[in-house]
Parts: structure tokens; sequence; C-alpha cells
């Protein structure tokens, strides 16, 4: 049986007006509305106006009432539509007493159309003077206040609907993302670059280090990956004769999520068939530059707590000479896997089992040079190492032809000239799966279909793939990935109604919950039982001392927890509790 709803008084009094607007015989969701305006173009095209003049055009506009002022006969409220805002001004005596209690029942949030002439107010401020009025659709649910009501971050990115509504900037931020996407694409395009499409559920993992995501496909009863990278397939088609092509696609890595990491992202990653390293540092460079003026008019950005500029030409540095100039350390200099090691160790940069010459290299980059990399640059000759897909440097083979662009203090782009060498590449990925059995779960598999492509021969080929989301970020100043993805990765929200939950978040509530009585007719083992004068054990190293949560046995010889008679649910959920399965007897635990 469903659960019955519960509403506030606010959406009572809304619900309500659903019967009052069929009484006037007016649909509470309305119809087709047409729209030869918006409110941006109203503005520019009336600047002119003197106040109180009244321009002879007729205008009709429809967005969300954000802004309401009922005055008796006469009112002002602000309408949104996908440009912005504007004033309306509507009068009884000018739309008519129906269209005019139509009008009334209207709330903070309903959408409606507006039919009327553009004037000009005594205080300058350009306005709609309405003539009809057209509800067209009811919002039974109040927007949150502007300053207090959407407020948490999480909150907001879970009711994005609800953002975009309120927030200006997240409007901006959204309207934003796909411009900028559109003039990337426009620039490879010009560039004589073809866009394509490869698949998202792969086979084989490769393409980048990441842990994926698995899923099986029940028809060929396999299991697929869902794409870390787009590599692989489009440098298949650099073999084929494609000899310029991207791709604007979905990545899915099984990865952590902060300011600078979503699970689920977009990457551009373009190949240039007889190319090289220094042609994508050329596209690269003029990539960003463009889009930074297409898109804010200008090459100097605030990004991350610094100003940056991308006008000049972008500094070129070797990954090896930033490390010594940190840490004086000269890694050229250093011969064995065990002294790079040793180094580490020396300097406190984490090491994992798996790890050789070339990982210690780039975990000293990381530790100590990547968030001072605030202004563009170039970091060049990254370790063989950590670089599987890229050709070797013919002075050096244990360095690669490979650069990562930094911009603000975090990675921006990764391009290679790419490694054609079939054997090379072969070897590579068996180092890489010897790698993934001493722990490294994120080295790539053996493709073997890609090894037989480059056997038909791929042309010397310069390869790039830029992190879109991190791109807007930079270009629109934002601080969070999760504020240019309109709908971030987040946690399930627990559902705080339900009455009984499985023993997993609980609360900080300080009230006892109470033992769900037994039902006569199951027979389950004897109820375990919390002894009350018995001292116990603390659950944690802070001072609570209330009484334990009521536990209760499963058939699969687990336990759950009643929260049935918690009377307050708004703290249930800051901690995590954990219950090991097949214990015959639970630890007392507090909430």
């Amino acid at each position: 049986m469903a659960e019955e709803r519960k509403f506030t008084d606010q959406e009572l009094a809304r619900r309500a007006k659903l019967d009052k607007y069929r009484e006037l015989g007016v649909d509470p969701y309305g119809h087709r509305f047409e729209v030869n305006c918006h409110a941006e173009d109203v503005l520019k095209l009336n600047q002119g106006l003197q106040p109180e003049e009244v321009a002879s055009r007729p205008v009709f506009l429809a967005g969300r009432i954000v802004l309401l002022r009922k005055m008796g006969k006469a009112s002002f409220f602000h309408l949104l539509d996908r440009s912005g805002k504007i004033q309306c001004y509507i009068r009884q005596d000018e739309v008519g007493l129906k269209n005019y209690q139509i009008f009334k029942l209207a709330d903070l949030g309903d959408i409606c159309g507006v039919k009327g002439v553009v004037m000009k107010t005594k205080t300058g401020e350009i306005t709609v003077r309405v003539k009809e009025y057209v509800h067209l659709s009811k919002s039974l649910k109040p927007l949150p206040d502007k300053h207090h009501g959407l407020v948490d971050k999480e909150e907001r990115y879970r009711k994005r609907y609800v953002d975009t509504i309120v927030n200006d900037d997240a409007r901006r931020t959204a309207i934003m993302r796909p411009i900028i996407v559109r003039e990337l694409r426009h620039w490879f395009d010009d560039h004589g670059y073809l866009e394509v499409e490869t698949p998202i559920l792969q086979p084989t993992l490769g393409g980048a280090n990441a842990r994926p995501f698995v899923t099986h496909h029940n028809a060929l009863d396999e299991d697929f990956y869902l794409r870390i990278a787009t590599e692989l397939e489009l440098k298949r088609l650099i073999v084929g004769g494609m000899e310029r092509v991207y791709e604007v696609g979905r990545i899915f890595r099984n990865e952590g999520i902060d300011l600078f990491h979503n699970p689920e992202f977009t990457t551009v990653e373009a190949y240039q068939a007889f190319g090289d390293l220094s042609d994508m540092m050329n596209l690269t460079e003029d990539l960003i530059r463009t889009l930074a003026l297409k898109v804010r008019g200008t090459t100097k950005i605030h990004f991350n707590g610094a100003d940056i500029d991308v006008g000049p030409e972008f500094r070129r540095a070797n990954m090896t000479d930033l490390i010594k100039e940190k840490t004086g350390v000269d890694f050229n200099e250093v011969h064995s896997d065990e002294e790079a090691l040793e180094l580490a160790k020396k300097f406190n940069v984490p090491t994992e089992p798996h790890f050789r010459y070339g990982h210690v290299i780039n975990a000293f980059f990381d530790q100590f040079c990547e968030s001072e990399l605030i202004q563009p640059i170039f970091v060049c000759r990254h370790p063989l190492d950590v670089s599987p897909l890229a050709m070797k440097c013919k002075d050096d083979p244990r360095f690669t032809q490979r650069f990562e662009i930094y911009i603000g203090g975090h990675e921006l782009a990764n391009a290679f000239t790419e490694l054609n060498d079939p054997d090379d590449q072969l070897s590579r990925f068996e180092k890489q799966l010897e790698d993934k059995n001493k722990g490294d779960a994120e080295a790539c598999e053996v493709d073997y279909d890609y090894i037989n492509a480059l056997e038909y021969g791929l042309a010397p080929t310069g390869g790039i793939g830029i992190g879109i989301d991190r791109l807007v970020m930079f270009l629109t100043s934002e601080d969070s990935i999760r504020e240019v993805i309109l709908f971030p990765t987040l946690r399930r929200k627990v559902d705080k109604t339900a009455e009984e939950e499985e023993v997993g978040l609980v609360g900080e509530k300080k009230e006892e919950a109470k033992e769900e009585p037994k039902k006569e007719e199951k027979k389950v083992e004897e109820q375990p039982k919390v002894e009350e004068n018995k001292p116990e054990e603390k659950c944690c190293e802070c001072s609570c001392d209330d009484d334990p949560v009521v536990l209760e046995p499963l058939q699969d010889n687990s336990w759950k927890i009643n929260t049935r008679d918690l009377k307050d649910r708004k703290l249930m959920f800051k901690y995590r509790l954990v219950i090991k399965k097949n214990s015959k007897k639970p630890r007392k635990l507090k909430y």
C-alpha cells in the first residue's frame, strides 16, 4: 500500500487553488503559449524609451514568477525565462475582472504567459504592461528563499531543478557549459577533424589507468566495462584511414569524488595522423586561448584563487626538472628502481608494491609540484612506467614523448606522440598486467585486438585528451566540478520517513528505540537482550552514555535496528555502524 503523503500548510493552500482555477474555467496545467520574444530581448531593444513612454510593438513572454507584489487592483511581478528576468505590471481595469482573478491565484513559482506592451517606469525600469495574463502551470511547492532556503551544496546538487530557478550563478554556469562545448566542436570542425562516436560498453579495459565500472550484458551473458577512455577506438580509426578524428564523450571511472573528480565525466579526445607532440601543444594552446576569448572576451581569468592569463605562450618544462626545483633530487641521475624507492622513503613519498623508477618520479611530482603549477604549463617527458601508450624519447628510453597541461594547480589535458610499434605496445601491456597482479587496480589489460590493429600500421600520430568539466570550471571560474555538472554523482539519499532502517546509517538523536513486539505466529531464535545493569564497552571514544539501541535478529543471522518509535528523525543518519553477519550476539550500540 502506498504511503500517505503529508503536505505543509503552504502546499495545502496551493493545492486548494487547483479547484479555484477549474471553477474559473482554467486548466491548472495549461496549454501551448506562443512566445515572440524573451526578457533579454525586451530589455536590450527598449533602453531608449523615456520614463512613462510606452512602446507600440506587442510582446508575448512566458516564464516563471520569481517575485510577486500583489496590491489590490494593481500588482507587480518578475518573470524569469531562459534569458533572464523582467518586471511585469498588471491592472484589473486593463485585463478585466476575470483575468485579474486568475492572476490573484498566482503564487511564487507559477508558470505563466503575458501579452502586453513595453514601457519604462518613472524610476527607469523596463516593464511589460500586461494586457492579458495566461496561467500555464501551477507550482505546488513554494520556492526556497533566495538567501536562506537552498544553501546546502549537496541539496543544491540533488535539486538542480530548484537550484537553477533561485540561483543565478548556477543557471549562468548551466547555460555556459553547452556554449563552451559548442565552440570547442566548432574549433575542431574548422581544423579538419571529423567527430565520431565510439562504444561506451567495452569488452577490454584500456586507454587509461583507472578503476572501471563493470556491468553484465544479459543477452550475450558477458561482463563489459564502462569505458575509462576513448583512446584505443579512436586510434583504430586512424589505422582505418580517418586522418583527423575527435570525440566528445562520457567517461566512467570507479574512483573517489572531490572538487576536481566525478566518477562520470566528459572528455574530448582528438587524434591527428602525421602529427606529434608539438602539434598537440599548438592545438591545445590555441584551443584554450580561443575558447577564453569566445566565452569570456578575455584571456585573463580568475580561477582557483589565482589570476591566470592564457594569452602568453605557455611555459614548457620537463617533469624531472620541476621535481629538482622543489626537492633538489635529479631523477635523470637515478638509474635503478631500488635507488628511486630509497629516495621515496627518504622524502616520505608513499609507494605501492608495484612501484618502479617511473612510478616514484610520478609520485614525487604529485606530492611536491602539481599544486604549485598555477599559470599554464606543459609538463613534458613523463616516465615510461606510467605512460604505456606513449612513444619513448629517443635520447632516453626511460621517458616518453608526453605532456600534461596544468592550470590553477590541476591537470587539464594529457597528450602523446602515440606509440605505433605493435611489439613494443604488447610488451607494455604485459608489463601493465604484471602491475595488476601486484595490486595495481588501475593498470590496463592486454587488448589483443588493438595490437592486431597496430600490426596493419598506425601512421605517426599525435593525440590529446582534455577534461571538459575542468575546462568549463576554468572558463566559468568555478571551484568545484559539481558546479559544472548538472547532475553530479551523489551518495543515495536515505529515506528518512521509513519506519525501520537496516543497521547502516544511524543518527544521534538521544532517545531510546523500543523493541518491536514479537509476532506469535512466527518462531525465531531467542531474542538477544541487552543487560541494562551490566557495564558495557564504549562504542566510541566519545563520552556518550545513553541507553543502547535495541537490535533484532533477521533470518539470515544478521541484525537490524528498530527505529519505529524515534520521534525526531532529523539527525538519524550521522554515524555509520557496522555489525558483522553471523555474529551470535550483537555488541551494544549507541546512537
